[in-house]
C-alpha cells in the first residue's frame, strides 16, 4: 500500500476539493490534472522530498520555499505552486501525497471513470496497456484511468488495486499459496 493510500483523516479531500474549485474556477482543470500528475511523479521518484515533507526539523518557511521551488522546477502552473505552497504553510505538507491522490479521484469521479493502480513485475508495453484498459472497462462498465508502478518482487504477473478491490495475479503471491497449500497437505 503506497503513503498515498493510507487514510489520514478529511483534511487531504478538503484541500482537493479546494484545488478542484479552484482549478474550475480559474477554467484551468486540464492544467492542474497534469500538474498534479508530475507532482505526484517527483514524489514517487525521490526519497528526499518525501523526507522534506515529513521531517519536522525543517521549519515551515523552510517546506514552502523548497516546495514552491520544486513545482517552478518541475513547470506547473501558478495556481497549482500557490496551492502547494499554502498547503506547505498551513502545516500539512505531509499530506501533500494524499491530497493529489484525492484530487485524482475526484476528478475521475467527475468523469464516470475509476484509477486503478497497476503495479507489475516489468514495465506493462502500450499494447498490454491498452488491453488492461480494456478489459477493466468492460469488467467495471466504465472508463478506467491506469497508475502504473514497477515492482520487481512480483517475480511475475501484476496487482490492480481499484478503490477498496484487489486483483492480485502475481507470482509471487501463487507461490505464497502453493506453499500454504503443501505446509497442510
Amino acid at each position: 500500500m503506497s503513503d498515498s493510500d493510507v487514510i489520514t483523516g478529511e483534511a487531504p479531500s478538503r484541500y482537493a476539493q479546494a484545488l478542484l474549485e479552484l482549478a474550475q474556477e480559474a477554467k484551468s482543470l486540464k492544467k492542474v490534472e497534469k500538474d498534479v500528475k508530475t507532482l505526484k511523479g517527483l514524489f514517487a521518484k525521490s526519497a528526499d522530498l518525501i523526507r522534506l515533507l515529513r521531517s519536522p526539523v525543517f521549519a515551515i518557511d523552510d517546506k514552502v520555499a523548497a516546495l514552491t521551488a520544486v513545482a517552478r522546477k518541475a513547470k506547473v502552473s501558478p495556481l497549482t505552486t500557490q496551492f502547494v505552497g499554502t498547503v506547505a504553510g498551513n502545516r500539512r505538507a505531509a499530506e501533500l501525497p494524499a491530497i493529489l491522490s484525492a484530487f485524482e479521484k475526484m476528478v475521475a469521479a467527475r468523469k464516470g471513470s475509476q484509477i486503478a493502480k497497476v503495479t507489475s513485475a516489468q514495465k506493462l508495453t502500450a499494447a498490454q496497456l491498452k488491453s488492461l484498459k480494456a478489459n477493466l472497462k468492460k469488467s467495471l462498465g466504465q472508463t478506467v484511468d491506469v497508475e502504473t508502478s514497477v515492482d520487481p518482487d512480483l517475480l511475475g504477473g501484476f496487482v490492480v488495486r481499484i478503490g477498496s478491490r484487489l486483483y492480485d495475479s502475481s507470482l509471487k503471491t501463487k507461490l505464497e499459496d502453493l506453499k500454504i497449500a503443501l505446509k497442510e497437505a
